[in-house]
């Protein structure tokens, strides 16, 4: 009989190309790339907007409408049902040729999730890792002539998006960017919330 091999607990990332529409990307660059003046401590080619709440500004209120089915549909992979979510937060990043985003997760939030509004050159593709300090074995198998695959990788690549394209993760996944060898690239970064959690009548609401 031929062997079966078992994803056990895999983690899911969500990509929707083409998520938010070219005249709302236009107008999220157009509007919030001045706004991104607050230095970032991993790069100082690196800096973002303040904290923003979807009710911010029109486009944003757009933004959050437009995220309600992909959070849906991801909060069902992570929870076992299709419920509703809350944006909590929003920020946009600019990096410039040079920049980078060092290894982190996002606290206080279930899923967290990057929108491009650019181009992104590929040395700057989002990139997510192990936790480190997990069950890994203390010995490795690490060489060129080595395979990775999905029980033995690090750290996985994501495709390279287009403006407009989101990728989704859970909170908790750890990722980064590494330096960025091409032109100005612009995203915006938020963190939801579902709406409820019900653990066999232990209900616990949220609010964004």
């Amino acid at each position: 009989m031929k062997p079966e091999v078992f994803s056990l607990f895999p983690t899911p990332v969500m990509r929707v190309p083409g998520a938010l529409p070219p005249a709302l990307v236009a107008g999220l660059v157009a509007h919030f790339s001045a706004e991104a003046v607050q230095d970032n401590n991993s790069s100082a080619k690196l800096v973002h907007t303040r904290m923003l709440r979807p009710g911010d500004s029109p486009l944003l209120v757009d933004v959050a409408a437009l995220l309600a089915g992909p959070l849906s549909e991801f909060g069902a992979l992570l929870f076992g049902e299709r419920m509703g979510w809350a944006v909590k937060e929003m920020w946009v990043n600019v990096m410039a040729h040079g920049g980078h985003q060092s290894m982190h997760n996002h606290a206080n939030s279930f899923a967290s999730g990057v929108v491009y509004l650019t181009g992104t050159d590929e040395s700057a593709r989002t990139v997510f890792m192990k936790s480190p300090g997990g069950t890994d074995f203390s010995f490795k198998n690490d060489h060129p002539g080595m395979v990775a695959g999905p029980f033995n990788a690090e750290k996985w690549i994501s495709p390279a998006p287009s403006p407009g394209d989101l990728v989704l993760f859970p909170s908790y996944l750890m990722h980064a960017v590494p330096p960025n060898d091409g032109g100005q690239r612009i995203s915006l970064a938020f963190n939801a919330i579902p709406l409820r959690l019900d653990s066999w009548g232990y209900t616990i609401g949220f609010s964004g």
